[in-house]
């Protein structure tokens, strides 16, 4: 094969593959499904929590895990639904459709660190945007109000869809380490990534999220511009 006929190849595939790049919004699932767990604690002793959620038909999986001991209170709700309609959540001063929102609200004090994990992953495999957002830390003092979010469905109502979406909005004041490990990866197209840490006496504000807008983009010919 001549040089410039292997380079026209070349042109093809890479355009037909960023083609095939764009995610659009899943399909939701006919046997509509929820999850809905609501905790108001408050008390002094040890905490044990834990919560894995994985569902490939909405591309998720989602752990969170909470323990320690000392003086502690939390006002939490965690919704999962395959019908992004049915959770609304607030994004940065908009309301968006979501298949997963979790708010918590959290003081803790002690001698013995708490020590938090959680983790949203939308997989690729499984018909996602291949983006993750994580979040831990270990304090002996902490205030806290987050917010994660998830969507990656298209609403059956036709509203406006915030497929696919990923992120964490959080503010937390605190005494030990906490950090974000946040990454988005398409094979041969984007890799990004983002490290944060902050160890001692602190008062942080974060929001990330990967978003990327379910639009058919148009078909670029590899002979636009030039004579093949």
């Amino acid at each position: 094969m001549k040089g410039e006929q292997l380079l026209l190849v070349l042109m093809v595939i890479i355009i037909a593959s960023g083609q095939a790049l764009g995610n659009p919004a899943l399909n939701e699932p006919c046997q509509g499904e929820e999850y809905v767990n609501t905790i108001r604690a408050s008390g002094t002793g040890t905490v044990d929590i834990a919560t894995s959620i994985v569902d490939k038909r909405i591309a998720l999986e989602y752990y969170n895990v909470l323990y320690g001991t000392g003086d502690f209170e939390m006002d939490s709700q965690n919704q999962v639904s395959t019908s992004s309609g049915s959770i609304q959540g607030q994004i940065n001063g908009s309301q968006a459709p979501l298949n997963l929102l979790d708010n918590t609200r959290m003081t803790f004090s002690g001698t013995t660190p708490l020590v938090g994990f959680k983790s949203i992953k939308s997989r690729a495999f499984y018909g996602g945007i291949g983006a993750e957002v994580q979040e831990s830390f270990a304090v002996t003092e902490m205030e806290r109000n987050a917010t994660a979010f998830f969507a990656s469905t298209a609403p059956a109502s036709g509203a406006p869809t915030s497929a696919h979406l990923v992120g964490v909005d959080s503010k937390n004041s605190f005494n030990g380490t906490w950090q974000t490990d946040a990454s988005w990866h398409k094979i041969f197209y984007k890799d990004i990534s983002t490290h944060e840490s902050f160890t001692g006496v602190f008062e942080v504000e974060k929001l990330l999220k990967f978003h990327e807008n379910p639009v058919s983009e148009p078909v670029v010919s590899p002979c636009a511009s030039i004579d093949c």
